[in-house]
């Protein structure tokens, strides 16, 4: 396969996955109370702490720029962090208690019942995503998911799941980052109007 050949074959993949996510309106619709729960929490006061591994932690530093700085317009910073960019604390979660309780740690030493979780993972079975959840659940805290595939075991333990289609972890991805920015533009827009 040429070049040209697989690019094209790869844009009718994104192409397709984009427009059954346009199509499925259940999850378009948990995606949208997904949206309404962040909009509470920060008028309350709370915090929107993210996570993902790899190509997913770089969404979730991304998305968490997005917040804190301005997508689209000029405004106040809007309080969020990705829990996968601090090295030191990483590091030694990862050396003191294994690589699975990187985020749930920081959330049991971070969040409180103001606050709110976004975790990305492509397959919806990264370990350390997982226990992460678990831990919302001990906390109260509302948890949202963007994953693929079939959600794996995070789409049962999320509160709101958001499942990309497409077959290749790439174009999961790349449903995640257009969920990502509709999700900032549309509080951006909710918190300051437009």
């Amino acid at each position: 396969m040429n070049t040209i050949a697989r690019l094209k074959k790869n844009l009718e993949a994104s192409i397709q996955a984009k427009q059954q996510l346009f199509a499925d309106e259940a999850c378009l619709e948990v995606f949208s109370k997904a949206i309404e729960i962040i909009i509470d929490r920060y008028k309350q006061g709370g915090r929107l702490y993210i996570a993902g591994n790899g190509g997913s932690a770089a969404d979730a530093q991304h998305l968490a720029a997005e917040f804190v700085c301005r997508l689209a317009h000029d405004r106040a910073p809007l309080p969020a962090e990705a829990l996968n960019v601090d090295s030191s604390i990483l590091t030694s979660i990862g050396n003191d208690y294994g690589f699975d309780v990187i985020f749930s740690r920081q959330l049991a030493g971070k969040a409180t019942g103001k606050d709110i979780f976004l975790g990305i993972t492509t397959s919806g079975q990264s370990p350390n995503i997982l226990k992460a959840l678990e831990q919302c659940r001990i906390m109260n805290i509302p948890s949202i998911i963007f994953c693929g595939h079939d959600g794996g075991q995070a789409k049962a333990m999320a509160d709101y799941s958001i499942i990309a289609p497409g077959i290749a972890t790439s174009t999961i991805q790349e449903l995640h980052i257009i969920l990502a920015h509709t999700l900032c533009e549309c509080i951006e827009v909710a918190m300051f109007g437009k």
